[in-house]
């Protein structure tokens, strides 16, 4: 099983150095340590780690809130909120940003393994829900398209696009649809076209299988 690479975004460096030791126990790779959230979103588009741990209150112009809203909307990442405080302000805060776990200070290491098992769970499970509803949509598309109304030629039998563009109905049914043209002569066309060859008495024959 791939070891969870992990971005620590602390302050403080006793409880840094103190975290990475107790990731390192539960068989997880750190990736880095920072102190800001500045540094955070630097390092995490560099690394791209699986799961970012982030203290709230962070040194310099950007908080840990901050930095996490940042995380999740340009890389996508999994936070969980670090914080000494149970303040329920700090808490009500951390929750607009949707963040995958909340910790309190000092840190049970067996609270630790729990929450970023379930973090990196519950990230996994989001991303595939992703995948499934924009391929669900495409496919809805172009159900959409083939079941709506066609503009078509009463001559050629071209077929007008929403664009105003006009298309072979092969090619316009091949690029809205996963269906193929496998090209033939019927009967009626045969008879007018090679009359030399095929005459109107095959018309009524019996359907080859």
């Amino acid at each position: 099983m791939t070891r969870p690479r992990i971005l620590i975004v602390e302050d403080e460096a006793i409880i840094a150095t103190d975290l990475q030791r107790r990731l390192n126990r539960l068989g997880c790779e750190v990736v880095g340590i920072v102190a800001s959230g500045e540094d955070a979103v630097r390092l995490a588009t560099q690394t791209n780690p699986d799961l970012v741990l982030m203290d709230i209150n962070l040194q310099g112009e950007m908080d840990g809130t901050q930095a996490a809203r940042q995380l999740q909307v340009g890389l996508q990442l999994p936070v969980v909120y670090l914080t000494a405080s149970s303040d329920t302000s700090v808490v009500s805060r951390a929750k607009l940003t949707d963040a995958f776990g909340y910790l309190l200070k000092p840190l049970d290491e067996r609270l630790l393994r729990i929450t970023i098992d379930m973090a990196l769970y519950k990230h996994q499970a989001e991303q595939e829900r992703r995948k499934l509803t924009a391929e669900l949509q495409e496919a809805l598309a172009k159900v959409k398209v083939l079941s709506g109304l066609l503009p078509i030629c009463a001559s050629c039998k071209n077929i007008r696009d929403e664009e105003g563009y006009w298309h072979r109905v092969e090619e316009y049914v091949r690029d809205h649809s996963d269906a193929y043209f496998s090209h033939s002569v019927c009967p009626a066309c045969a008879c007018r076209l090679y009359p030399e060859y095929f005459d109107e008495s095959q018309l009524n024959q019996t359907p080859q299988s």
